[in-house]
């Protein structure tokens, strides 16, 4: 499994040219956007990384039910991530999808088992009405971001409307001691603040436990 880490970004990026070229031969609209959330903290999984406000752009493409982007996350001090993603949409809920997690401090080429610099994730989510599932395995090991190949999470949530609340387990380099453990327990709620007629800024805040950990965070963001 740890030649896997060959399927790089590099890769993700020539796949992005060929759906985009199907795209236009199927003549489906391509939709290229940009926009940043800003959060007082970087929580993920029910961990934080980081120190302090964290900026999180994101390049998206998308053709039909296909998206493809690049997401990152950057920190005022040390540090930063940079995931590029790709997945589809069924119209029944169900997605598919695969994420690179890279960290631009490490080689971009660097895929051995004992230095690597890349996670591959493939996932599965669906959503029905409020309620959401997610399934994620990685599938390699790579010593640079922490992964150890088979790395598993879970996460069940619901959407009350202003309210809602998730669970998440797992284990590898989503816990502490690498093995199974709930880690990812959150309440949130968003609001959006209108500035004028046409502009608006949605903002979020999110208390997340995690029990594996033995922490408990509070976080607020919004997006441009």
């Amino acid at each position: 499994m740890k030649h896997i880490a060959i399927f790089t970004t590099g890769t993700l990026l020539m796949l992005f040219t060929s759906v985009a070229s199907v795209a236009q031969e199927d003549g489906k609209k391509l939709n290229l956007t940009a926009s940043a959330d800003f959060y007082s903290s970087f929580l993920f999984r029910g961990t934080k990384y980081g120190h302090g406000p964290s900026v999180q752009p994101t390049v998206r493409m998308t053709a039909g039910n296909f998206t493809a982007g690049v997401w990152g996350a950057f920190d005022f001090r040390d540090y930063s991530e940079t995931d590029t993603y790709l997945s589809y949409s069924f119209p029944f809920g169900l997605s598919l999808g695969l994420t690179d997690y890279y960290f631009p401090d490490l080689d971009l080429f660097e895929t051995s088992a004992e230095y690597g610099s890349h996670a591959l994730e493939i996932n599965a989510g669906f959503t029905k009405g409020g309620f959401s599932l997610s399934a994620n395995c990685v599938l390699n090991e790579a010593g640079g971001v922490g992964t150890m190949g088979g790395d598993v999470y879970f996460q069940a949530g619901y959407n009350f409307g202003p309210v809602n609340i998730l669970a998440g387990a797992g284990n590898g380099w989503n816990t502490e001691e690498y093995g199974f453990s709930f880690c990812n327990f959150g309440i949130g709620t968003t609001r959006t603040i209108r500035v004028t007629d046409t502009f608006s800024i949605p903002v979020t805040g999110q208390v997340v436990l995690n029990p594996d950990r033995k922490q408990l965070f509070v976080a607020v963001g919004f997006t441009l």
